[in-house]
């Protein structure tokens, strides 16, 4: 009986091995997105595509999102580096936007009390406008916005966005003084989005992913591309090829709690990685038509560092911030 029972224990063993080994190694239990934007935005959109992704690749147990919108992003980011210390579970949407929003409010919580986890992508701006505009080409309205620079007004994210520098940049480019750039800023992308199709606002800039719908079904026509050379499947032309050396783009990457431990930040950061390896995450990517750029750990760390001097220096030459 004893011997039997040694034989029943040591195959039970066995078994509950073999189970174990079966089961997903979830690198990350229950993942919590801080979105520092309005829900559909490119941070929200962001984070639950990435989430997805993460559940995808078994990275993740599950997702949970928050947004918390304002002052560019920085005050999602004060929320999430006060009630996640420590949390390897936690991952907060970042990019050029809160990276200007840093450098114009100043707050007291910066990208230095988190922690740097990876760079994803750059989402290059379009300049659209609705289908009933008057404007058919570029040029049609850059020779409007030339003749008459406050006849045009220009909707898109908060001020000081990458939206708002990128049209102050090509006004000044074309010798148009800053002051006349009628650029009117919104909290939210449905809000503007509404303004351009009712007609009150005459052109729209921001990303193609939170614009895609209203391109495909021919509600907006896309004049131009911010992008250094064209993007397959946008039918427009970069600004470059008009003569105007402007880019216009925002990066988007994931930041993690405050006071990881190096084997914690290794964890994040390969969940974060076997997501984008995803075929779900890839195929946002292309939908969304983002051009993929991972950098991760310090190096992406160096990368914001280096992002504070430029936006810095562009929110000054267009006349956002004092030297």
């Amino acid at each position: 009986m004893l011997a039997l029972l040694r034989r029943s224990s040591r195959f039970m063993a066995i078994a509950v091995t073999a189970a174990a080994l079966a089961a997903p190694a979830f690198a990350l239990d229950t993942v919590k997105f801080m979105a520092p934007g309005s829900v559909g935005g490119g941070y929200d959109q962001t984070a639950r595509d990435l989430g997805k992704a993460l559940v995808e690749a078994k990275a993740a147990k599950s997702v949970t999102f928050e947004n918390k919108g304002g002052a560019g992003g920085t005050l999602g980011l004060a929320q999430f580096a006060n009630s996640t210390k420590g949390d390897p579970n936690a991952l907060l949407v970042v990019g050029a936007i809160m990276v200007a929003g840093i450098e114009q409010n100043k707050p007291q919580i910066t990208l230095k009390d988190v922690t740097p986890i990876a760079r994803l992508f750059t989402e290059y701006n379009v300049i659209a406008v609705r289908k009933e505009s008057e404007f058919k080409t570029l040029e049609d309205l850059l020779k409007a916005f030339k003749d008459k620079p406050s006849s045009i007004t220009w909707g898109g994210g908060s001020k000081g966005s990458i939206d708002h520098i990128g049209i102050a940049d090509l006004a000044g480019k074309m010798g148009i003084p800053v002051n006349k750039v009628n650029y009117v800023a919104f909290a939210g992308g449905g809000e503007v989005v509404a303004q351009v199709l009712g007609g009150q606002i005459k052109v729209i800039t921001g990303g193609y992913a939170e614009l895609g719908q209203y391109i495909r079904n021919g509600q907006f026509r896309v004049l131009a591309i911010g992008a250094p050379e064209r993007i397959a499947g946008i039918d427009a032309p970069t600004l470059k090829e008009n003569g105007y050396d402007v880019i216009i783009g925002n990066w988007r990457g994931v930041y993690g709690a405050a006071g990881l431990t190096p084997e914690q930040r290794k964890e994040v950061t390969d969940a974060v990685l076997a997501a984008a390896a995803s075929d779900g995450w890839k195929a946002n990517v292309e939908t969304n038509k983002w051009a993929p750029n991972l950098l991760t750990g310090d190096e992406f760390g160096k990368f914001v560092d280096e992002e504070h001097v430029r936006l810095r220096a562009m929110l000054v030459e267009v006349g956002l911030i004092a030297k």
